[in-house]
């Protein structure tokens, strides 16, 4: 009997110290757009197409900031984008998930070596509602109807591994906010080093 694979959500370990912070600006050249709010520059950006799990088409570079600037991490978030070093998409092709990510290129301020935003292809309904601590759905009353049936909110988030078919990263249908890996890429992560990672069993 094959034994069960584990799960684990990945994200930014935020408490490292000195660490850098990035930030996603609307337009290539960093500059803000004159009287338009920075959250208002976000929402035309659109840092929500990156979690839909869907191949991108980007015409322009993408610049990021750091605010403030520290200690480079090869796996962190901008604005809850990931955002990954080099070394991060050589792991992947030597683990063959090729066809499961996208690595868009951007460039950091002050940075002379490749960066990119890691877009993860796979959504996968596999939310185990009865092993987490609370869900919360979107109900017509809620004002979304296109969001309808999706996750309002979880909280002690659970996967069922039945569900998932064997994908080493996806982010979960109804709540791709989050983003999950196998165990087999979490301890391939962790041997290589990768600095700024941190996992969750999922």
């Amino acid at each position: 009997m094959t034994a069960q694979m584990n799960y684990y959500e990945l994200y930014d370990d935020v408490y490292i110290p000195g660490r850098w912070e990035l930030d996603m600006p609307l337009f290539k050249d960093g500059e803000p757009e004159r009287g338009r709010e920075q959250d208002d520059q976000r929402e035309l950006f659109d840092i929500w197409r990156f979690k839909e799990g869907r191949v991108l088409e980007i015409d322009e570079p993408i610049r990021l900031t750091m605010k403030p600037a520290g200690l480079a991490l090869e796996f962190s978030h901008a604005i809850g984008v990931p955002v990954v070093h080099r070394r991060v998409v050589s792991l992947f092709e030597r683990l063959g998930l090729q066809k499961d990510v996208q690595f868009i290129p951007v460039e950091i301020e002050g940075q002379t070596e490749p960066w990119f935003i890691l877009n993860a292809l796979r959504v996968i309904r596999c939310i185990d509602d009865a092993r987490c601590d609370d869900v919360l759905y979107w109900g017509p009353e809620d004002g979304e109807p296109d969001r309808i049936g999706e996750y309002q909110n979880v909280r002690g988030l659970k996967v069922d591994p039945e569900k998932i078919g064997g994908a080493h990263i996806f982010r979960p249908w109804g709540w791709k906010v989050v983003l999950i890996v196998s165990e087999h890429v979490k301890s391939a992560m962790e041997a290589e080093g990768i600095t700024g990672i941190k996992f969750i069993e999922v």
